[in-house]
């Protein structure tokens, strides 16, 4: 186990100190390049940490499958004969890619306002065009930056081949130790945390400005990672649920929504319409936003439900109770998608998480912003799981409490610090969000009901888990916790001067386990929700709402009107008193369209379905197809994904 044959890494070093070198290089000249606004933000620091662990993670990624390999290769002769060849090309590869990415990144920076992203792996599908565009707006550079490629490539090859120690002999010992130490340095390279899941581009959004949330990345990692983003959403896109053309998918949800052909304010953004609140304000109401991890009717008593919830019952005639709501999908990114920005669910990546709806998507946050709301999100856990941090801060949160910035905390669990810290730390800042002469719009996000719920001693007494209902042990304990959580925050909330200005929604993202024998478990979406504070009336809502119907009944609750795309219904409308009437859920690769007693579910590769829902739940065919029914269950599938492909769910400039 000689330590001596470590030299045959040598050059694997020099080269490695040189690629971070030139990303820093890189990544200070567009800081330099965009000054004004990364000081604007306070985070000079946080580009550059970030970036060197952003650096580091690429260098894992190219380098892992050479390095790895190499001692083995030099196991005999014609090995050695081989990486003297093969490694050297690998590193002029890489070089040339990473110095072609890192030159365009001005450029596209300019052009597009962020690093090079999917957008720009879609224009290297038409090179000669390309080309023809550069060679005429900027034919120096163009020459420029393909000079410097070869130049980096062959100094790369010819500092590779040069290697003093390509002959130098290795044993099967050395093979056999140096790998396992070698892939272990390398996954902690790429994963770059210790936590349970990698870190993602959500790590380096620290500030509401999209192009300077991009710095800390580099951007042959951005674009690896748009390219990975977009693998996992054309997968998901490929489930074929009917044919319905774009104008019909237009036409179907502009009715959907109300908007007249007259009302229709941007062709661009098909959905764009003026609310008019239906409770006018001299001054906007603040609106909080409670959405609590996993919770679903059967654990709520007073939707029928077990007994776990008293705190949530209990608000049930305190405020608007919606009896019949239903989430649209069964995670936390895809309720957020619809609590946050009312959008419909698909097979597509959930907004959250989609390279489109990054940037310049419309948010509640980012409309109340516009409205001179001061806007926030409170999460106990990591904020970058599920890409949350990033779409937050880019869509119209100002900011972002998460699990780093709670200092000793009660209880911390695996996923981050319990819910009484997080609502303990949510007092406090809506406070001073009081304290400040502008409204506020506050997100906050429990994560105690989550696996394995781990939750503080002494809070709640256990529950025994129900056999045969599926559910993991210590869930129905964690359910009681929570919502124990929650009515001790509700019960101080309404001491605070604020409470009596601000409509507060408490909901469920999802429900804990969705599941059935049915198609899609239509049950199994319905989640508790309840809108009260301030002057809300209170009364129970009896028929179907969706999740998206919330952000225009926030809205007109607050007292903000506004031009904004949002579909959902209204529900302080007099026509929408009893519920908007209709829901739509995705379940894994399916959909179901729910309107009044009747259903239509979509599969890939089948026919669309249409049923009638029983009282007792159960799914009784329709015998004749209600082709109208189809049809719009066709088009809220589609929504989705079209409003994707075309950029067409924003606010106007």
């Amino acid at each position: 186990m000689s330590l001596q044959n470590l030299v045959i890494f040598k050059r694997f070093a020099w080269l490695a100190l040189a690629f971070l070198a030139g990303l820093a290089l890189s990544r200070a000249l567009l800081v330099w390049q965009h000054a004004d606004r990364v000081l604007a933000t306070e985070g000079l620091g946080q580009v550059f940490a970030q970036g060197l662990r952003f650096d580091l993670i690429l260098l894992g990624l190219l380098f892992v499958l050479p390095v790895t390999l190499l001692p083995w290769f030099h196991l005999s002769r014609i090995g050695r004969r081989m990486a003297a060849w093969l490694f050297p090309a690998w590193c002029a590869a890489v070089v040339a890619g990473v110095v072609f990415v890192e030159a365009a990144s001005g450029p596209f920076i300019d052009q597009f306002d962020a690093r090079p992203n999917w957008l720009f792996v879609e224009y290297l599908r038409y090179p000669r065009e390309v080309l023809a565009t550069i060679w005429g707006l900027h034919p120096v550079r163009l020459i420029v930056v393909t000079l410097a490629c070869l130049a980096a490539a062959g100094a790369a090859f010819r500092w590779m081949r040069r290697d003093p120690e390509r002959d130098r002999p290795s044993s099967g010992w050395f093979c056999l130790w140096v790998t396992p130490v070698l892939l272990l340095v390398f996954v902690a390279m790429i994963r770059s945390t210790l936590d349970h899941r990698p870190v993602n581009p959500s790590v380096a959004a620290f500030s509401s400005d999209t192009m300077v949330n991009s710095l800390p990345l580099n951007s042959p990692y951005s674009v690896l990672y748009a390219i990975y983003e977009h693998r996992r959403d054309r997968e998901a896109t490929q489930f074929r649920y009917g044919v319905i053309g774009d104008a019909a998918v237009v036409r179907v949800m502009q009715a959907e929504a109300g908007i007249a052909p007259d009302d229709l304010l941007d062709p661009a953004v098909p959905t764009l319409h003026h609310q008019d609140a239906t409770t006018p304000r001299e001054r906007p109401l603040n609106l909080l936003m409670v959405v609590m991890e996993s919770i679903g009717a059967e654990h709520v008593a007073a939707l029928g439900g077990r007994t776990l919830t008293p705190e949530i019952d209990a608000l049930a005639d305190q405020g608007l109770w919606f009896e019949r709501l239903y989430a649209t999908g069964m995670r936390s990114a895809r309720g957020l998608e619809a609590l946050v920005s009312g959008f419909t669910p698909s097979t597509a990546e959930a907004a959250v998480k989609a390279p489109q709806a990054q940037d310049d998507f419309f948010t509640i946050a980012e409309f109340l912003r516009r409205k001179g709301y001061a806007t926030h999100f409170l999460y106990g856990g990591e904020s970058h799981f599920d890409n949350m941090r990033r779409f937050f801060l880019n869509n119209g949160f100002q900011g972002v409490t998460d699990d780093d910035d709670f200092e000793n905390p009660v209880f911390r669990g695996p996923w981050g610090v319990s819910d009484e810290d997080l609502f303990d730390r949510a007092l406090a800042h809506l406070e001073a969000a009081d304290a400040a002469d502008a409204p506020f719009f506050s997100l906050v996000f429990t994560s105690s009901n989550h696996e394995p719920f781990d939750v503080p001693p002494g809070r709640v007494t256990p529950e025994e888990d129900t056999p045969g209902t599926g559910e993991p042990p210590g869930r129905a304990t964690a359910i009681k916790y929570s919502d124990w959580a929650l009515g001790r925050f509700l019960e101080q909330a309404r001491k605070a001067s604020w409470w009596e200005d601000t409509v507060v929604l408490v909901v469920a993202d999802h429900n804990a386990r969705t599941w059935g024998g049915h198609l899609v478990p239509v049950d199994r979406f319905r989640v508790p929700g309840v809108i009260l504070g301030a002057d809300i009336e209170p009364r129970r809502v009896p028929g179907i709402v969706s999740q998206i119907d919330l952000v225009p009944t926030l809205l007109s609750l607050l007292g903000v009107s506004g031009a904004h795309p949002a579909i959902g219904r209204d529900l302080t409308r007099a026509e929408f008193r009893e519920g908007s009437g209709r829901a739509v859920m995705q379940f894994h690769g399916l959909q179901a369209f729910v309107e009044g007693d009747r259903a239509v579910i979509l599969q890939a590769d089948h026919e669309p379905r249409a049923f009638h829902l029983l009282p007792s739940g159960e799914f009784e065919p329709l015998p004749a197809e209600d082709r109208k029914l189809v049809y719009k269950a066709l088009a809220y599938a589609r929504f989705g994904p079209w409003l994707f492909e075309n950029r067409a769910y924003r606010l106007p400039e």
